[in-house]
């Protein structure tokens, strides 16, 4: 696969100007900072195919779902996130002429996305009629320091000329989503005020009645002057759209710059009389404080991330840039900040899957903040879920369970299902597990029983609960038995007994039997006939299995298929999604993702090392990786079994997905939650790290191309500093406890401030 961009381990970079590229560029190069978010799209106007995306977090519709036969129980909606104000618009126009670069002739182009500093730059210079030369450098930011404010520094300078410029500085929330249903326009106007030098803009959702309050300021500098030129600007405005032009004489050879402060604040933070106010004040504030400290203080804040999240590898330039683009993403999409938001499939990089949070959040980047960040960022996101629990009792009555069964749904903004694909819908259950399993996980981590008691045992009471309904006995099979599901691996629908469905639902109706004895001191939340239910549902769930060996069925009447391996279809094929019918991807043996595996990763300690290997060996054959969310999963067990290839090749496709355009659809947005993955195959693939009810183990397998792997951990409220090589780890524990590990099979208790090294004994 070829490099879209250029490799620089802390930077994304474009040489040149390639149409072809834009839309997959303004994926890629996109910035946000956890509360809003903006693809990578040029201030000034450009013609050429581009998908303008500026998006909020939180803020949706409930765009109708289309459906051609409804269904009992069907969701009404599918929310979406939404387009939203245009801030960064900048129109600059040469003795008339528009400088868009699908018109003019461009001379040199350089785009670089600085993710160590969280920094959009771009710099291009174009020759105009009667050839005249003007360059632009263009620097933007989403302020990690302050979650309302973003800044652009536009510098301009005619090379070989002094002309007059023109340049119109605007906020328009004339936008539309790409997604739409019905080619719905889902804004309306609450206020607009424009001035000199400064607009507002207030719009509210249709339906949703959400308030966004996007303002202005802006200032304009020529090249070592100290203060800023006298500029006596023209104001219009009209519906959803405020604008200020400016013109001037440049003089050749001169930089001018524009500098452009935005404030985005909406109901998520606000009351609906405080909105329009807090816009105007933060861009006030940002405006007289001047671009360089809110510059600076951005920088630290990244700084800070960077701190506990950053991963060294030694060696492979492509797997260090891979990382640190994931890692970067990930934290633009999610702070911790807020508690009303979530992690979207596409952060703030795109429409796709509506911006909705899915089961990824705890399967897979709940992993990556309790290792990367204080557990308080976790513990929100599972608090999230919590606050939802009522919402996901009545998802559950719809579709008829009752006495406080919950069904978290697939797809959801405010805890309603709202998926629009029946099979998802209806048979995707399995994400109940994944919430379950999370609470788990994150005590682990952190030791946080207190939240279990007061918040978390109620959350895995209503999923048994859904669970112990959900099963049926089988008299045929003398076992309770679980019909009519889709499991993770999406190209298979309505099956009966998935092997991971039915063993997952095992396992959580045995941890809410677990958590409760821990916490029996204060009362069961559970009557004495669930606990009766529950346990004969434990004691006899069927796991489907072939016959003599140790591989554990995906569902029954798998081996009915032809069992032909990916090895043997035609390139031409794939994605199988796109070249052939459903009814053609139902009917074969094609795992679209881990499926069977996915429980091997969640429960690895529940198997041995021979079942692993056995069903790595059977399954993996079969799977097209077709999801974001397979070779993340795939690359952790094999470096678990030891097979450094395979190990190395499917970290590099989930690290490189985006960035080498792995399905042809980065100019959609990016996979951001499968980005959480791609940090897990490192730090549980390669560093072979697992967190255990007593401790740490370590156990590492680097690829033959990495020379050592730097990172930091937390782990139960101690951040750890880990240096690992081939055979040798070394450990710094930078917190006050001590901490119980082991590491290449050598038990250790590590000190606050104490370190260890470790050597792996090599045998002959």
């Amino acid at each position: 696969m070829q490099n879209l961009f250029e490799i620089d381990e802390w930077k994304i970079i474009q040489n040149n100007f390639d149409p072809e590229k834009q839309e997959a560029a303004e994926s890629i190069f996109a910035i946000g900072n956890g509360s809003f978010g903006q693809r990578a799209n040029f201030e000034e106007q450009y013609s050429g195919e581009s998908l303008q995306g500026s998006y909020v977090g939180g803020v949706y519709y409930p765009d109708k779902t289309r459906v051609g036969w409804w269904k009992n129980g069907y969701p009404e909606y599918f929310a979406k996130v939404l387009n939203s104000c245009n801030w960064i618009g900048i129109k600059v126009k040469c003795e008339g002429q528009e400088i868009d670069l699908a018109k003019v002739t461009v001379k040199s182009f350089y785009r670089e996305l600085d993710m160590k500093r969280g920094v959009l730059e771009r710099r291009f210079r174009v020759l105009l009629d009667n050839d005249r030369e003007v360059e632009i450098h263009s620097t933007r930011f989403c302020s990690m320091d302050n979650e309302e404010i973003a800044a652009i520094s536009y510098k301009i300078t005619p090379i070989n000329f002094s002309g007059n410029f023109r340049f119109k500085v605007y906020l328009d929330n004339n936008v539309t989503n790409q997604d739409s249903n019905y080619e719905e326009f889902f804004w309306t106007e609450d206020s607009r005020k424009v001035g000199v030098k400064k607009g507002v803009i207030s719009a509210k959702t249709k339906k949703t009645e959400f308030l966004v309050s996007t303002a202005m300021r802006y200032s304009f500098w020529k090249s070592g002057d100290e203060e800023q030129l006298e500029i006596h600007p023209s104001f219009k405005d009209s519906e959803l759209y405020v604008e200020n032009t400016l013109e001037y004489r440049l003089e050749q050879g001169t930089e001018y710059t524009l500098k452009k402060y935005v404030s985005v604040a909406s109901t998520i933070n606000h009351s609906d009389f405080s909105t329009t106010n807090a816009a105007i004040n933060n861009v006030t504030e940002a405006y007289l404080g001047g671009y360089d400290a809110l510059y600076d203080a951005h920088l630290k804040a990244w700084e800070n991330i960077w701190s506990s999240a950053d991963i060294q590898i030694d060696g492979d330039a492509s797997a260090q840039q891979a990382i640190r683009f994931n890692i970067f993403h990930l934290y633009q999409t999610y702070t911790g900040k807020n508690a009303k938001l979530n992690i979207g499939p596409k952060g703030f990089t795109g429409e796709k899957y509506g911006g909705a949070t899915y089961w990824d959040t705890e399967a897979y980047c709940i992993p990556f903040f309790l290792k990367t960040a204080d557990s308080k960022v976790a513990r929100q996101l599972l608090m999230y879920r919590f606050n939802q629990l009522d919402r996901a009792i009545e998802n559950a009555g719809k579709l008829g369970f009752t006495d406080g069964a919950a069904l978290y749904p697939m797809v959801t903004m405010n805890g309603e299902e709202c998926h629009n694909e029946w099979e998802i819908t209806f048979e995707e259950i399995h994400r109940n597990a994944a919430i379950a399993y999370a609470i788990h996980n994150y005590t682990l981590h952190t030791q946080d029983f207190e939240y279990v008691r007061m918040y978390g045992r109620h959350v895995i009471n209503g999923i048994a609960r859904f669970w112990a309904q959900r099963f049926n006995w089988s008299g045929a099979k003398e076992a309770y038995v679980m019909l009519g599901v889709t499991g993770p691996n999406e190209y298979e629908n309505n099956v009966n007994n998935n092997w991971y469905t039915n063993y997952a639902a095992k396992w959580c109706i045995e941890y809410a039997l677990e958590t409760e004895a821990k916490f029996a001191e204060d009362g069961s939340l559970l009557t004495d006939a669930e606990v009766e239910k529950f346990k004969h549902v434990v004691d006899n769930v069927y796991l489907p299995k072939l016959d003599n060996t140790n591989v554990f069925l995906q569902q029954e009447g798998f081996m009915d298929k032809e069992l032909i391996p990916v090895s043997e279809l035609s390139a031409d094929e794939r994605p199988l999604n796109q070249y052939w019918s459903w009814d053609r991807i139902l009917r074969s043996v094609y795992i679209k993702q881990a499926d069977v595996l996915q429980g091997i990763y969640f429960f690895e300690n529940h198997f041995t090392e021979e079942e692993i290997r056995e069903n790595y060996e059977f399954y993996e054959p079969f799977t097209v990786h077709e999801s974001s969310l397979s070779p993340c999963l795939h690359s952790i067990i094999a470096a678990k079994l030891g097979d450094k290839d395979q190990a190395y090749s499917h970290y590099l496709r989930t690290s490189r997905l985006d960035l080498d355009d792995y399905n042809s659809e980065v100019a959609e947005g990016l996979h951001i939650t499968s980005m959480a993955g791609t940090w897990m195959s490192i730090v549980e693939g390669m560093a072979g790290i697992r967190v255990l009810e007593d401790g740490l183990t370590i156990d590492p397998l680097l690829p033959d191309q990495w020379k050592a792997l730097n990172f930091h951990m937390y782990f139960r409220n101690n951040l750890l500093q880990l240096s690992i090589a081939e055979n040798e780890v070394s450990i710094k524990n930078e917190g006050t406890a001590p901490v119980k590990m082991s590491v290449f099979g050598k038990e250790i208790e590590l000190e606050g401030g104490a370190v260890s090294t470790s050597t792996r004994v090599l045998t002959a």
